[in-house]
C-alpha cells in the first residue's frame, strides 16, 4: 500500500508541474539541482518532461533532460513528450528530445502518428533527420 501524502507535499508537486506548464525554467532548474527527480509524474502519468513539451517550452524541456529526465516516459494515454512537442510544433523541442533519445515511434500515437495524422510535414522532416 503506498504511504498517503501530505498536504505540503501534494502542493509542492503541483507547484513543479505548475513550472513545467508556465515556463518556470530558472526555478525550476534550482530544484531539479537539489535534488528534484526529474521524472516526477501526476495522477494522469504526465512527467514534468511531458508538460513542459506539450506547453512548449523548449528551454524547460532541454533542464529536465539535463537532469535526466527520461524521454522515453509515457502517460497514461501512452502519449510521449516528443509526440507532444510535435504537435506544437516545436522545433527546438523535437531536436532536444531527439538528441536525448526519444523514440520517434515510441507512445500511441507515436510522434510520426502525430505528426501524419496532423499533416506537419516539417514535423515529419525533422524526425526523419534526427532518427
Amino acid at each position: 500500500m503506498a504511504a498517503e501524502l501530505d498536504a505540503e507535499t501534494i502542493a509542492f508537486a503541483h507547484r513543479m508541474f505548475d513550472l513545467a506548464r508556465s515556463g518556470g525554467t530558472a526555478e525550476l532548474t534550482g530544484f531539479l539541482a537539489q535534488g528534484l527527480t526529474p521524472d516526477l509524474t501526476n495522477d494522469k502519468g504526465d512527467t514534468l518532461l511531458i508538460l513542459a513539451a506539450y506547453h512548449n517550452h523548449p528551454a524547460v524541456v532541454a533542464a529536465l533532460l539535463a537532469h535526466g529526465a527520461d524521454p522515453a516516459r509515457v502517460n497514461d494515454r501512452g502519449q510521449t513528450a516528443l509526440a507532444a512537442a510535435v504537435f506544437r510544433r516545436s522545433a527546438e523541442s523535437v531536436e532536444a528530445l531527439l538528441a536525448a533519445g526519444a523514440d520517434p515511434d515510441g507512445g500511441a500515437p507515436s510522434a510520426r502518428e502525430t505528426a501524419a495524422f496532423f499533416a506537419l510535414p516539417e514535423m515529419t522532416e525533422l524526425l526523419l533527420r534526427g532518427a
